[in-house]
């Protein structure tokens, strides 16, 4: 698949995409696997149906001013955050680029990551740049989306760096064992400064490998005060709403909403999509959720559940909603559905193609250490 042939129509590279019938036939099977789970988990003694219906009760029960505000902050952050990417290929792209294409580009990706497996959204609104921006190609989108990435990179390590410094006892030191060890301890101070270079050695490669990547769709960078307003300014903001979302959802279980509580909960989010193996992170997020808000708040473990499943589920609801609202305004329901549709078969392609470049070298460089293995064992 070349750069360039992302397109409104694009198929799969198999051929013809799949039938209505053979789709509606697959979603049938899904929501007929689900219920057969259900089902097996119950005759096992699992009261799924209660648990169901007791969060139903739960999130039915939080008062509208609470998803009224949820909502809008959400939508806040996704438009906001959609504008930081307008800044970065407004300047990579003169003259080629809108802000409500963009914008619900970033919208689809959004929605598509709530429920697609493996971030697929975020490449699906690669692709559709890709589609928008006449000069633009995969690799200029990959290197738009390093650039944005700067902002929530620092802001992550924050974050961290926050959760550790708050756990208690992290600088509670005692140095008596220093005393009685000396050596001991110089050994393992000369351990951790040469793994301290290590890491930074190997941190500074990854850096100036994304800085040569970055400077094809990164043209922003080299205008600082551009980059602030255009870009930092307005992620900054929407990702102040992000945490505002979660104090909402918070304030509306009757957990505490603090600094505190808000860092923790934003911080196992974070955790779960690294580590997550299911669609959105789904039942990670809660368990990371829930560990968090007992060990920062001691918030029982079923508030905090039905805290975070509430929050997924209607923020998810709504930014589907709000993607459909945005491309068919946008693009127009034949072209938006074209477009959308097109950019998830190529993001999916894109996708398996990477992993098969990924695959491809970790078995040239096991070949290659077999290799040196046999030459050195030859001498």
């Amino acid at each position: 698949m070349t750069e360039r042939s992302v397109s409104a129509g694009a198929v799969a590279p198999e051929g013809v995409p799949e039938s209505r019938p053979r789709r509606l036939l697959k979603v049938a099977a899904w929501l007929a696997g689900v219920a057969v789970l259900v089902l097996v988990l119950e005759l096992l003694g699992v009261d799924v149906s209660g648990w169901l219906s007791d969060l139903w009760d739960q999130i039915t029960s939080i008062p509208a001013g609470y998803l009224v505000a949820g909502v809008a902050l959400q939508t806040g952050q996704t438009v906001l955050t959609g504008l930081s990417y307008y800044g970065i290929l407004r300047a990579a792209y003169p003259g080629e680029v809108s802000i409500r294409p963009v914008v619900a580009a970033y919208a689809v990706g959004v929605a598509g990551n709530g429920f697609l497996p493996a971030n697929i959204g975020t490449f699906v609104t690669l692709v559709m740049f890709v589609a928008i921006i006449p000069s633009m190609t995969f690799g200029g989108a990959i290197a738009a989306y390093l650039v944005q990435k700067i902002f929530f990179t620092v802001a992550g390590t924050f974050v961290y760096l926050y959760l550790f410094l708050s756990v208690p006892g992290s600088f509670d030191v005692t140095f008596s064992n220093v005393t009685d060890n000396p050596l001991a301890s110089v050994v393992i101070a000369a351990g951790a400064i040469f793994l301290i270079v290590l890491l930074a050695r190997i941190f500074w490669r990854q850096v100036k490998k994304l800085w040569a990547q970055a400077k094809q769709g990164g043209v922003i960078l080299s205008q600082p005060r551009r980059y602030l307003s255009r870009v930092f300014l307005p992620s900054f903001v929407g990702y102040l709403c992000k945490l505002a979302v979660v104090g909402v959802f918070l304030a509306a279980f009757a957990i505490p909403v603090t600094f505190n509580s808000i860092m923790w909960v934003v911080g196992s989010g974070s955790l779960a999509n690294v580590a997550s193996f299911t669609p959105g992170a789904v039942g990670v997020t809660q368990a990371t959720n829930a560990l968090a808000l007992k060990t920062c708040c001691h918030v029982p473990y079923d508030t905090a559940v039905a805290y975070s499943t509430a929050q997924q589920l209607i923020t998810t609801a709504w930014n589907v909603i709000f993607a459909i609202a945005a491309v068919v305004y946008v693009f127009g329901w034949t072209g938006g559905k074209e477009l959308v549709g097109g950019a998830y078969v190529d993001a999916k392609a894109k996708t398996q193609e990477m992993r098969d470049q990924r695959r491809q070298a970790r078995q040239e460089k096991k070949a290659e250490r077999a290799r040196d293995g046999r030459i050195t064992r030859g001498r």
